[in-house]
């Protein structure tokens, strides 16, 4: 099972970055080439940055824990800054 972020698992985007554990990132199967270009658009990028969307989950992974970035790039908050700024 992988988790799908706004590109539905395209790699077409980076929506569903995740951030891991050292430990569990060192787990993980391979990063690719394309995972490793949208990662590089991906705000608040850590060593052990992933996105979510090419991370198979096992059932070795149960009880994981991972973080989700503090900042993300996002139109609705470009659309809400827009608003408070014409009031």
């Amino acid at each position: 099972m992988r988790l799908a972020g706004a590109c539905e698992g395209t790699l077409a985007c980076s929506t569903c970055h995740l951030i891991f554990e050292k430990d569990t990132f060192q787990k993980l199967d391979a990063i690719s080439d394309e995972e490793l270009d949208m990662l590089d658009l991906a705000y608040g990028l850590t060593e052990t940055s992933r996105l979510g969307c090419q991370v198979c989950v096992k059932k070795s992974m149960d009880g994981l824990t991972v973080r989700v970035p503090m900042d993300v790039s996002d139109i609705r908050r470009q659309l809400e800054v827009g608003k408070q700024s014409k009031q």
